[in-house]
């Protein structure tokens, strides 16, 4: 089939490469004639194939068509008239010459928004449906038989480039291609428009394109989406029109506080907010506006409208002025029709058009060594001169959005300077808590203050979620492909590296944790944990499944792993660092933003790493903590409808409080690491020496602090006392002191709530009638530090038997010799399945009782080893889902399924 192209732009160049590569004969390119020098870009593609290319720049005259314009369209003997995107009125003559007639896109569902500026309309009216539809032209407006449509979902805050780069471009072309085959298939449908549902509206102009106030602000955001770019809405507001753009309806968190923008007919006046400028309909709700537009063409972010000049110029370097010189000749052969571009010369004014920012934006990658801007960056510095100077200090990484401003505690200690952030972490910048609320964090190894900590309320929850909305929704994290996503996670691993002294230090101040094990743990593992899961970031894959065929068609099925979204993670305060990490790294490589609460008296080092973050180039509102109580922070983002998943480690009374809270409020993804009580058996076949040492480290190492720490150990009834006497041995050589000093093995507990529960404990074990062998009292010195204990003879029935401590309290049962099925059982008889661990020479029975055991992690002659690569979670009631190794990152992932027919 012969097919004439009647059109232009990229639409129309994409039209025609497709109907080529299907094989059809094009045997003319009909589109405008070029404009400022510049050729549209379907006559360009169609002069590279040699087909014939006419520019005529009209048709007809006083209504009749040119007889030259007849003549050569006859000469093609087109069977088929194809006019993808044509801005021309066509004369019936030639509409109706193929046999085939001619057929036409249009960016509606016809019959709704007939005539130009259709998406314009669709978004104006709050169409909650859009799409395209191909038809019959006819001598009408718009009202030929329909023979294809094809309907998207409108997104709340979808504008004309959002809808047609999503949907009506891409799967217009596919339309385009379809549509001629059908015709040529002799199934193409002829469908008469109904005049139901028909409706008309002028084309958007400047001057029609003013704001009315006198409506409800969803209605105000429809019309500044729907005429977003061009010609864009209008009001008039200090003595001129300010034309906006990039308005959204969410505005969740955002308090109207600033200063007040008087704008004329409006309901109430704007309000300037670091977000932008939020405006009210006269439902008093609001809707933000990001960008102001001046009457000159000046755009600036809406947030700065108040804030005059930026400041003086940067002067720029030698480097820096051939970098200029060679961007001038950049824009020198984007826009041709200027003589010599000045430091003067607006992009938009002399001729660019929204292709040409994009070409701009490529340039400037080639040129800048990979340097990549943002299409809103050319928006907002149209002049050559403002341009350069934006592109510098992106170069320089000056960008004044971007610096930290940090009222950090400084203290000496350790032979170091360490500098701690003690304010909130919200979209990239560290603030103070609404009301400027704030709590002491205590020092547990002498009870003093380190510092006060910003105490987050409701409204800043709310904040931190809809930054990290923001951020996965419209940000840069979403739009980086995942091997650069991956690069930014090593390269904050990189960071926390150059600072592991410095946050070693900060967790002993704050957490109690010996020094050296903080910097192999708390913190190496921490390292660890991200350079793994950044190795991940571009290995996440879906797969192909095969499934029953349609026949005669074929099935194309395919899943892909999805971010989930925003993410809640609520971590404990006996590891404040390693368990950020642990939860942190999947959520981020899986590509979600995240609102972490550590716990309220271990907050410093989770701020620290928000510095870290910042300093690594994680995009803002990517990460944001808050640290503050579980009531206030942890309730708020189990109950708040944008959060999708929470990941939580904690008790099982909070988990299960916390499962139910995501369950009422959004039936949001939950994955929880509670409580343990989790089982050591020891053997009499066992290496006894090696099995002291770890039972020794199973329950005191990190202070007994540690979540999968032995809560009870068996040990066969031959090797019982001596195994008793040589741990107590043990015990005696472990140095008590500060966490600091280098030979410290035993440090404070972490806070002193947790010192008194710990004495509590060991006096009702002894009242039970255990038998106290060491320890069990508050050390007499100043801070928090508990005696490393030992209680023995404990029966199966007692308190202490079934309830975790955590804390360094070593419970010691015995069973008989050779009983393995009774001991197996008396360790499974808890509702918890952490961890478990069995010491024996005999393999057979080793491997018999790790299958038995209900637990999660089961440790074989060692204990405590864990790796970044090995996942680790519970059973029961210890709870669900995993953290560490490639299972984690299923925890912040969603699988799509998608099939296709053919």
């Amino acid at each position: 089939m012969k097919i004439a192209v009647i059109g232009q732009s990229l639409f129309g160049q994409e039209v025609y490469c497709h109907l080529k590569k299907e094989g059809y004969e094009v045997v003319g390119v009909f589109t405008v004639p070029d404009k400022d020098g510049k050729a549209d870009p379907l006559g360009l593609e169609a002069e590279k194939d040699g087909v014939p290319v006419f520019k005529f720049p009209r048709w007809r005259v006083r209504g009749q068509i040119l007889p030259e314009v007849m003549a050569q369209y006859q000469t093609l003997g087109a069977e088929l008239n194809v006019l993808p995107f044509c801005s021309q009125f066509i004369p019936m003559e030639i509409i109706n010459a193929p046999r085939h007639g001619s057929i036409i896109y249009h960016p509606s569902l016809l019959p709704r928004h007939r005539g130009a500026s259709a998406i314009n309309w669709t978004l104006i009216h709050g169409d909650k449906k859009g799409g395209f539809t191909i038809f019959w032209a006819d001598d009408g407006l718009d009202t030929g038989d329909l023979l294809l449509q094809k309907e998207c979902e409108v997104l709340p805050d979808d504008t004309v480039s959002t809808l047609y780069n999503r949907f009506l471009f891409p799967e217009g072309i596919k339309g385009m291609v379809q549509a001629v085959r059908l015709i040529a298939e002799g199934r193409a449908p002829r469908i008469p428009q109904p005049e139901k549902g028909a409706t008309y509206e002028g084309i958007q102009k400047k001057e029609t394109a003013k704001i009315n106030w006198d409506q409800p602000a969803e209605a105000i955001h429809n019309w500044i989406r729907g005429n977003d770019k061009v010609p864009g809405a209008w009001t008039e507001a200090c003595g001129q029109k300010l034309t906006f753009f990039n308005s959204t309806l969410n505005t969740s968190g955002l308090v109207p506080e600033g200063e007040a923008l008087p704008i004329t007919g409006a309901h109430r006046p704007g309000v300037i907010t670091k977000a932008g400028l939020l405006l009210f309909g006269n439902d008093d709700r609001m809707l933000l506006v990001k960008n102001i537009q001046f009457e000159d063409g000046k755009m600036i972010l809406a947030s700065h409208f108040f804030q005059g000049a930026t400041g003086n110029a940067l002067e720029l370097t030698e480097e820096e002025l051939v970098t200029a010189e060679a961007m001038r000749s950049v824009w020198q052969r984007i826009l041709p029709n200027v003589m010599k571009v000045e430091d003067s010369t607006d992009f938009f004014k002399s001729g660019a058009a929204s292709v040409d920012v994009v070409r701009l934006v490529e340039e400037v990658k080639d040129l800048c060594d990979g340097l990549e801007l943002e299409n809103e960056d050319v928006y907002m510095a149209t002049t050559f001169g403002d341009f350069i100077q934006l592109l510098v200090r992106k170069l320089r990484g000056e960008d004044e959005d971007d610096e930290q401003v940090i009222d950090y505690v400084e203290m000496s200690v350790n032979k170091q300077t360490i500098r701690m952030p003690h304010q909130l972490f919200i979209g990239g910048k560290f603030m103070d808590a609404e009301d400027a609320k704030t709590y002491d964090t205590i020092n547990p190894t002498d009870g003093s203050v380190i510092c006060q900590v910003s105490l987050p309320q409701a409204a800043d929850v709310d904040k931190a979620v809809a930054a990290a909305k923001d951020a996965f929704e419209n940000g840069l994290w979403g739009k980086i492909n995942a091997r650069d996503r991956g690069q930014l996670l090593y390269k904050l691993a990189d960071l926390m590296e150059q600072h592991q002294e410095e946050l070693a230090t900060i967790e002993s101040l704050d957490a109690g944790a010996v020094y050296t094990l903080a910097l192999k743990t708390h913190v190496g593992m921490s390292i660890q944990t991200f350079r793994y899961f950044a190795g991940w970031c571009d290995k996440i894959q879906g797969s192909t499944i095969p499934i029953n065929q349609a026949r005669p068609n074929r099935n194309l099925t395919l899943t892909k792993k999805e971010p989930i979204g925003v993410c809640g993670i609520i971590i404990p305060w006996n590891y404040p660092l390693m368990m950020l990490s642990w939860k942190t790294a999947p959520c981020l490589a899986a590509g979600n933003t995240v609102v972490i609460k550590p716990a309220q008296v271990t907050p410093l080092t989770a701020l620290k790493f928000g510095e870290l973050a910042v300093k690594a180039g994680i995009p803002k509102g990517v990460i944001n903590i808050l640290p503050g109580s579980g009531i206030h922070v942890g309730q708020r983002l189990s109950d708040h409808p944008d959060v999708r998943k929470i990941g939580f480690t904690g008790s099982t009374e909070v988990g299960k409080h916390i499962m139910k809270s995501c369950a009422l409020s959004n039936l949001k993804k939950v994955s929880l690491e509670l409580g343990g009580k989790s089982p050591l058996i020891i053997f009499a076949d066992c290496d006894l020496n090696k099995a002291v040492q770890m039972g020794m480290s199973s329950v005191f190492f990190n202070k007994g602090e540690n979540c999968i720490a032995a809560g009870r150990l068996f040990v066969e009834d031959s090797i019982h006392d001596q195994f008793v006497q040589k741990v107590v041995e043990e015990v005696k050589k472990m140095k008590i002191g500060n966490p600091l000093d280098r030979d410290t093995t035993h440090g404070p507990q972490n806070h002193k709530a947790h010192l008194n529960k710990l004495i509590e404990y060991c006096q009702r074990g002894v009242k039970e009638g255990a038998t106290l062998v060491c320890g069990g009292n508050q050390v007499p010195r100043p801070g928090f530090f508990f005696e490393p204990t030992v209680l023995t003879n404990v029966e199966d029935h007692m308190f202490i038997a079934k309830e975790e401590s955590f804390g360094p309290i070593m419970i010691i049962s015995r069973f008989a010799d050779g009983d393995v099925d009774t001991v197996l059982s008396r360790a499974n008889a808890t509702e918890f399945g952490l961890a478990s661990g069995i010491f024996t020479r005999d393999i057979n029975k080793a491997l018999y009782i790790s299958d038995k055991l209900q637990a999660g992690t089961v440790f074989i002659n060692t204990y405590n080893k864990t790796d970044v690569a090995a996942p680790f979670g519970g059973f029961k009631q210890s709870g669900f889902g995993k953290d560490l190794g490639e299972e984690a990152l299923h925890e912040y992932l969603r699988i799509k399924t998608i099939t296709f027919e053919y």
